[in-house]
C-alpha cells in the first residue's frame, strides 16, 4: 500500500504538470490569436478610412459605428476606446511579420504600453526585447519610463548600429556596451537620497533587491559573489559584487562608491580586474569587465585616467530616484559626453601621433 501511495503521488504530480503545461500553451495560443485579430481589425479600419475624403472626421465616424456594433456582440473589449487602440496598433506596427513573430510572449497590456512610445525604432526595440526576454508588463512599463533604450544607445559608438537592428529575426552577437546601462536608476532600493549612506548600506540594499537590480543592470547577468576576497602575499582585497554575464561569457566586477568617482577608484578597479582574470577566470572565457558604480561620474577622469581607451573598464552613475523625462534626457546627454571622452580620446591621440605620410 505504501508503494502504491508513493507511485500514485508521483502520478498525480505528473498529471498536474501535463494539465498546467496544456493550459499555458492554450493561453499563449489564444492570446496570440486575439492580438493578431486586434491587429487585423485595426488594419481593416485603416483601409476603410482611406476611402474617405476627410480622413480625421471620417475615421472617427467609422470607429464609433464599429464600436457600437461590435460592443453589442462581443462586449467591452470592443469599446470605442479599444477600437481606436486597434487602429493605432496597426499604424504603429504595419509589418505583419514582426507582429506575428513577437506576440507569442506578449499580452495586450504589453502592446498598450508599446503604443505610448513615439520613437519607431525605440518602440520596435522594446517589442523585441519584451518578447525575447519575457518581460512582465510592469518590467516593460518601467523600462520605457526610465528610457532604457536611450540609456543603452547613449553608451554605444557609431559601430554598434546592429545592436538596435529591430528587424533582425535573431539578435546578432551584441557589443558589450549594450550591457552597461547608464545612468542606473535605483529608486527601488529604498535608500533615502537626503541622507548620507555608506557603500556597505548601498551593497546591502542592492543584494536585498538583487532581482530588480539585475534587471536594471541589463540582460544576461547572474550574481556570483559579494565581498569577493582576493588575497595577495602582502594584502587582502574585497570586491563588492561579482556577476557573470552568460551572453558575453565573462565576469563583471562592480565596485560601489557612495560619492563621486576618483582616480584612485579607477586604478583600484583596474587592479581588481587584472587580479580576478589571473586568479579566477576559467580558460576560454572572455576578459573580465569592471564597472565603478558611483554617485557621480567625471569627464576629466574619463579623459585622463586609465578609463581612456580601456574597453573593459567603465564608470556608471546611479540615481536614487526616478527622474522626470526631461531630467533623464539631460543626464543621458551628459553621460554620453563622458562616454565619448572615455572611448574616443585615445583614438584621436593615436591619429595625432601618427606620421602624416601614414594618414594619407
Amino acid at each position: 500500500m505504501t508503494n502504491y501511495i508513493a507511485t500514485n503521488n508521483g502520478l498525480i504530480t505528473d498529471l498536474r504538470q501535463i494539465i498546467e503545461q496544456g493550459r499555458r500553451r492554450a493561453y499563449i495560443s489564444i492570446n496570440a490569436s486575439m492580438i493578431q485579430a486586434y491587429w487585423n481589425v485595426g488594419r481593416r479600419i485603416v483601409e476603410e478610412e482611406q476611402h474617405g475624403q476627410e480622413r480625421a472626421e471620417y475615421g472617427e465616424q467609422i470607429a464609433k459605428s464599429v464600436a457600437k456594433e461590435l460592443h453589442a456582440d462581443y462586449g467591452s473589449a470592443f469599446s470605442y476606446r479599444n477600437i481606436c487602440y486597434f487602429r493605432q496598433f496597426y499604424l504603429c506596427f504595419k509589418d505583419s511579420t514582426i507582429v506575428n513573430a513577437r506576440v507569442h510572449n506578449l499580452t495586450w497590456t504589453h502592446i498598450r504600453h508599446l503604443l505610448r512610445v513615439d520613437d519607431e525604432k525605440a518602440r520596435l526595440w522594446y517589442m523585441r526585447e519584451a518578447a525575447n526576454q519575457m518581460w512582465s508588463t510592469r518590467e516593460l512599463e518601467r523600462n520605457i519610463l526610465s528610457q532604457y533604450y536611450y540609456r543603452l544607445l547613449s553608451n554605444q559608438s557609431d559601430k554598434t548600429a546592429d545592436v538596435v537592428d529591430v528587424h533582425a529575426a535573431e539578435p546578432v552577437l551584441p557589443e558589450k556596451e549594450e550591457f552597461i546601462k547608464n545612468p542606473v536608476v535605483t529608486e527601488f532600493l529604498g535608500v533615502n537620497s537626503e541622507r548620507d549612506f555608506s557603500e556597505k548600506k548601498l551593497e546591502e540594499a542592492i543584494v536585498k533587491h538583487i532581482e530588480k537590480f539585475i534587471m536594471e543592470l541589463g540582460k544576461g547577468y547572474a550574481l556570483v559573489d559579494r565581498q569577493k576576497h582576493i588575497p595577495t602575499e602582502k594584502s587582502d582585497y574585497y570586491i563588492d559584487l561579482v556577476f557573470y554575464n552568460y551572453i558575453l561569457r565573462c565576469f563583471v566586477l562592480v565596485d560601489l562608491k557612495a560619492d563621486k568617482i576618483t582616480y584612485e577608484d579607477v586604478g583600484q578597479m583596474d587592479m581588481y580586474r587584472k587580479m580576478y582574470d589571473e586568479q579566477f577566470r576559467p580558460e576560454g572565457h572572455n576578459p573580465t569587465f569592471g564597472i565603478i558604480l558611483c554617485a557621480d561620474t567625471d569627464e576629466d577622469i574619463a579623459r585622463y585616467s586609465s578609463l581612456n581607451g580601456n574597453d573593459h573598464l567603465f564608470q556608471a552613475k546611479y540615481m536614487l530616484y526616478m527622474p522626470t523625462k526631461e531630467q533623464l534626457k539631460l543626464e543621458i546627454e551628459r553621460e554620453k559626453e563622458v562616454y565619448r571622452l572615455q572611448t574616443n580620446t585615445a583614438n584621436e591621440e593615436r591619429l595625432d601621433n601618427t606620421p602624416k605620410h601614414m594618414n594619407k
